[in-house]
């Protein structure tokens, strides 16, 4: 099985995929972030763009995922935002033209949430206590400036199954795909702080400084 953890930028994929990971023996996470970020190395910074734009990404997550898939018995968990139909077509459709049994979820959020942990990952927690919690982003971000487009496109029923979580924790969110994948996870034994703490050391094994 193929869990394809969709959603926007910041909207609390990566951790969730983790979170899932960690409680699921036998389960692993294939990012299909990491070829998109290797195919941008390859090219001249002026023609980085969109790296879903390529073709080579698109087809090269399908060959890798179903290479995973067809190899292991345990869950795979593929934690990657996708907007376009097209695209969306070309990755998670073709995965199930070849048979494999594809779980996709949706992490929605209001604007302001999906801010506030943008705000909050990685780097910018540290500047959020340095010059205060309502410094701007950054103009230039890019997740920052996808943002409105991710939340009304992610919202159209292709883009289904959809889960809202501005009101709940990230195991909770695990919790609810595995209920609705029929999946069992072990029980969450982490106390808030330690939560905190195992989140955090996420956010930071996943910041880009390219």
């Amino acid at each position: 099985m193929l869990l394809w953890i969709n959603g926007p930028f910041g909207g609390g994929k990566t951790q969730t995929a983790h979170e899932i990971r960690r409680r699921l023996p036998g389960s692993v996470i294939c990012d299909p972030e990491h070829a998109g970020f290797g195919l941008h190395r390859m090219l001249p910074p002026e023609l980085r763009g969109d790296f879903q734009d390529l073709v080579s990404w698109r087809q090269g997550v399908v060959e890798v995922l179903d290479l995973a898939l067809g190899e292991r018995d345990g869950v795979v968990i593929a934690p990657m935002t996708v907007t376009d139909p097209g695209y969306f077509g070309e990755t998670v459709g073709r995965l199930r033209e070849l048979g494999h049994d594809v779980r996709h979820f949706t992490l929605l959020a209001e604007r302001e949430t999906v801010l506030r942990r943008l705000r909050e990952r990685g780097f910018g927690h540290l500047v959020g206590h340095v010059a205060g919690k309502d410094t701007p982003l950054r103009r230039e971000s890019w997740a920052v400036g996808r943002l409105d487009h991710c939340l009304e496109r992610l919202r159209e029923p292709e883009f289904a199954e959809h889960l809202w979580t501005d009101e709940t924790t990230v195991a909770r969110t695990a919790d609810r795909i595995a209920v609705l994948a029929g999946l069992t996870l072990t029980p969450n034994r982490d106390g808030a702080l330690r939560g905190r703490l195992r989140r955090a050391r996420t956010s930071v094994r996943h910041i880009r400084l390219d």
